[in-house]
């Protein structure tokens, strides 16, 4: 909650018809501007001793914490309780990561298994990596309604590949649409992009809480950044229930440049202060409240 010192700022402004709370970024837990952060285990320091360091400094700016590459397999039970216990301290959500479709190998049982386990381990998000699972479209939305039964969120990831080949040298084109290969293909197969929001239109209806959008072939880099297909997915299925992967911090200061504070982004732990920055900013432009209510001006 905000202190008394932000409340009268905020309202005395409000009274001489400055600032909109709508425009300023909500307090955790928040609905959207979400900073999810990636885990800082490949660290050589014991990895609960990482973690508490650094949310001691960035907690209040992080709103999750997701466990990469399945790292929390390798990890015992205690710790990963201990991790999940010290996320949930500092008001941070913990997701997964894509581990899920190395469950399903060994039949549907024992992914209910996984989430039962999961949510005994502190998880609160598990992440489901659509590319990876391979499942049909009714397979999907059944893990996404089986999560949701059991207390947790679910978060689909979905990725674009497309083939170097599939793009034209000079031209426009309609998004997704398929083209004959002029050369000869380096991947089997081209992502139809409505067809992926389609797929992420029926997962949300399923109740998916959030859609992960994957940083390869659409915003790996910022200087190759597919800026039609993230408008085109904004626009589908709105800001608020997609979350992209920003893989260095140029990537993030185009998705805020573009979109404002508002926008989901997933991030290394590394770049959260940076983004931050990058969100006040943006919004202190916006509204001269927040220039006075932002935490950088009132520590």
């Amino acid at each position: 909650m905000r202190g008394w010192r932000e409340e009268v700022v905020a309202l005395s402004l409000r009274g001489y018809g400055y600032g909109n709370e709508e425009d300023d970024r909500p307090e955790k837990p928040r609905r959207y501007g979400v900073t999810e952060m990636r885990s800082p285990f490949y660290s050589l320091r014991p990895a609960n001793q990482a973690l508490q360091e650094i949310l001691d400094s960035l907690g209040p700016f992080v709103d999750g914490l997701k466990f990469s590459g399945g790292c929390h397999s390798l990890m015992g039970k205690e710790l990963v309780r201990e991790i999940t216990d010290l996320a949930h301290k500092h008001d941070i959500y913990v997701s997964t990561g894509d581990w899920a479709e190395h469950l399903l190998r060994q039949g549907p049982s024992s992914f209910k298994q996984y989430v039962e386990e999961c949510k005994a381990l502190g998880f609160d998000t598990i992440e489901l990596n659509a590319g990876s699972l391979k499942l049909p479209e009714e397979a999907l939305l059944r893990l996404v309604r089986l999560i949701k039964s059991s207390g947790l969120r679910a978060k689909p990831l979905f990725s674009v590949n497309f083939d170097s080949s599939d793009i034209p040298a000079s031209g426009d084109r309609a998004f997704g649409a398929y083209i004959a290969p002029v050369k000869e293909q380096s991947s089997e197969r081209v992502e139809d992009v409505d067809l992926l929001i389609r797929r992420a239109e029926r997962c949300l209806e399923a109740g998916a809480d959030m859609i992960m959008i994957d940083a390869d072939d659409i915003c790996q880099r910022a200087d190759s950044l597919r800026a039609d297909i993230v408008a085109k997915i904004v626009g589908r299925l709105g800001l608020e229930k997609t979350m992209f992967e920003a893989s260095n911090a140029s990537t993030s200061e185009w998705f805020v440049k573009r979109y404002g504070p508002r926008v989901n982004l997933f991030v290394d732990h590394s770049d959260v202060m940076n983004l931050e920055r990058l969100r006040g900013f943006n919004m202190r432009r916006s509204n001269p409240a927040s220039r006075l209510t932002s935490p950088f001006f009132l520590m």
